[in-house]
């Protein structure tokens, strides 16, 4: 620098000032703007659906937003149905023994399933009309006995009049015996030593040779050797 110009000192003056400032004020806006332009924005939120409370469930919208359109719509749960019940026909009819029958069956159908009845039976002591429990016994022509119980009916069915002497179910002899001749399969599987498959043999014998006639007989069945007889014998009668 020239030693003339050495220390000297620019004067704008009172325009050059406010020029001056009018320049940073300018800048100083254009910056502002700038930040101002570039803030982030915010978008806004679309309303929810409104949630609602669904009995035995989780709360749910009004819409379900899971399933598209045309989605499946939800599948009833399909009712059980109920099994069949297992009878035993005995006595004078085509086919005896157990034969299985569905729910709510009367006494005519478990007789067709057995065949029907012979020619020179008397239905008359039947009464063919009454509702089947399961696990229970029909005695076709064949005399019941002397102290054999009430036939108490099926679950929801009403008592039926005139109801068959020989369908007794779960008959019991005084002193607590059980008559092997109008046993069914459930109160013969609770003797001891008597499972379900030698109860069923017992009722299969029976059908073949329509009822016992002696305790004894009892030996004649595979599966009940001596030491089985001797728990059973103060226990059964006929």
């Amino acid at each position: 620098m020239p030693p003339s110009l050495a220390g000297a000192r620019v004067d704008p003056g009172r325009p050059g000032a406010l020029a001056l400032v009018a320049v940073v004020l300018a800048g100083a806006l254009v910056a502002g703007v700038g930040v101002w332009l570039d803030r982030p924005t915010v978008q806004p939120v679309g309303g929810l659906p409104e949630v609602t409370a669904v009995p035995g469930g989780a709360a749910t919208g009004e819409t379900d937003r899971s399933a598209g359109p045309g989605g499946p719509a939800p599948v009833a749960a399909a009712p059980v149905a109920a099994g069949p019940l297992v009878v035993s026909v005995v006595g004078r009819v085509a086919r005896p023994g157990l034969v299985r029958v569905p729910d709510g069956s009367r006494v005519a159908d478990a007789l067709d399933a057995a065949g029907g009845a012979l020619p020179e039976v008397d239905l008359g002591a039947l009464n063919l009309a009454r509702r089947l429990g399961d696990g229970e016994q029909i005695a076709v022509g064949v005399p019941p006995a002397a102290d054999a119980a009430p036939v108490l009916p099926a679950p929801g069915s009403e008592p039926a009049s005139g109801a068959e002497p020989g369908a007794a179910a779960a008959p019991a002899a005084p002193g607590g015996k059980i008559d092997l001749n109008t046993a069914t399969l459930s109160d013969l599987d609770a003797l001891p030593g008597v499972g379900p498959v030698t109860a069923k043999k017992i009722i299969d014998w029976r059908s073949a040779n329509g009822r016992f006639s002696r305790v004894e007989q009892l030996r004649e069945i595979d599966g009940i050797g001596e030491r089985r007889f001797a728990q059973l014998q103060e226990l059964v009668r006929v």
